[in-house]
């Protein structure tokens, strides 16, 4: 498959805007929203096959605050190596178009205002000219082995960190008075089982989600959520049920900056020790069926 290479968004957008199509030459015409995919209902199902999710690679994708750009990172395995691969689709004029990014190995998380760009420990903020070079967090945080970093509108940092054997737990930082407060770790109802990972906060700080293993769940990592009650405390962890959840892997959730739909994925090791790994989808109001009443 054939990939146009730029260094920058802002380049991609002045050729589109010339006449410039990168979109490949096979490749079906995605327009509308959401890649021009027919939404999910209440059963997941596999977002963009062969488009976004594409056999024989493991796929993760995000969307960017304003619904316009979705960034996905894939991985797979070739002479017994882990590689990676990053691909941006980009809509203009009602139209996807897929670029490859070359040097980047990671999904970035946007925060909610759209002007910083989070990949772990490091990030870029937004500039005039598009984005500014990778800065990192600092100190403590490049002493944690973070895989994935949240953030919500009131700037709390969520984020977990990768332990030996399952133990590593999930953090929280707040922005008190333009300061930023040393992380601390989440309590029990969160922190328990092993291979707690991927947390993501809702904007405005009601709920967080996360994948990890729990004796009570269905097989593997299941997803999890945690609503925040009147008091400011959590509520006990809630497991998404076996409309999402099966004795597969499932990991990473997200809802989609609409809030319409809530992403995820699943992991499926075969007999022959081949792993199947796609990008779902379902509608979010599944979440909202689980919310309890204050």
């Amino acid at each position: 498959m054939r990939h146009v290479y730029i260094s920058s968004f802002l380049l991609l957008s002045a050729l589109l805007m010339a006449g410039e199509s990168f979109s490949h030459d096979d490749s079906p015409v995605l327009e509308g929203p959401y890649l021009g995919q027919n939404p999910p209902g209440l059963e997941p199902e596999v977002f963009a096959p062969g488009i976004v999710s594409i056999a024989s690679w493991g796929d993760a994708g995000r969307f960017s605050p304003d619904m316009d750009e979705f960034h996905v990172l894939r991985w797979g395995r070739e002479n017994n190596q882990r590689v990676t691969e990053s691909v941006t689709f980009k809509r203009m004029d009602n139209r996807w178009h897929e670029v490859a990014v070359p040097g980047r190995d990671g999904v970035p998380f946007f925060s909610p205002d759209g002007k910083t760009l989070h990949f772990g420990k490091r990030y870029k903020e937004r500039t005039k000219d598009g984005w500014s070079e990778m800065k990192s967090l600092g100190s403590p945080y490049e002493e944690i082995r973070i895989m994935s970093l949240t953030a919500s509108e009131n700037g709390t940092y969520v984020f977990d960190e990768v332990g030996t054997g399952g133990d590593g737990i999930i953090r929280y930082s707040r922005l008190v008075d333009g300061k930023r407060e040393e992380p601390k770790p989440f309590g029990k109802e969160i922190n328990t089982g092993t291979w707690n990972a991927h947390p993501f906060i809702a904007p405005d700080e009601s709920y967080i989600m996360w994948d990890g293993d729990r004796e009570n769940g269905y097989g593997s990592s299941d997803l999890y959520i945690s609503f925040r009650k009147p008091d400011g405390s959590w509520g006990e962890a809630i497991n998404l049920g076996d409309k999402v959840n099966t004795d597969a892997e499932e990991g990473g959730p997200q809802i989609t900056p609409d809030g319409k739909y809530l992403f995820f994925n699943r992991v499926v090791t075969r007999k022959s020790g081949a792993t199947d790994s796609d990008l779902y989808w379902v509608d979010a109001r599944i979440i909202e069926g689980l919310r309890p009443r204050q």
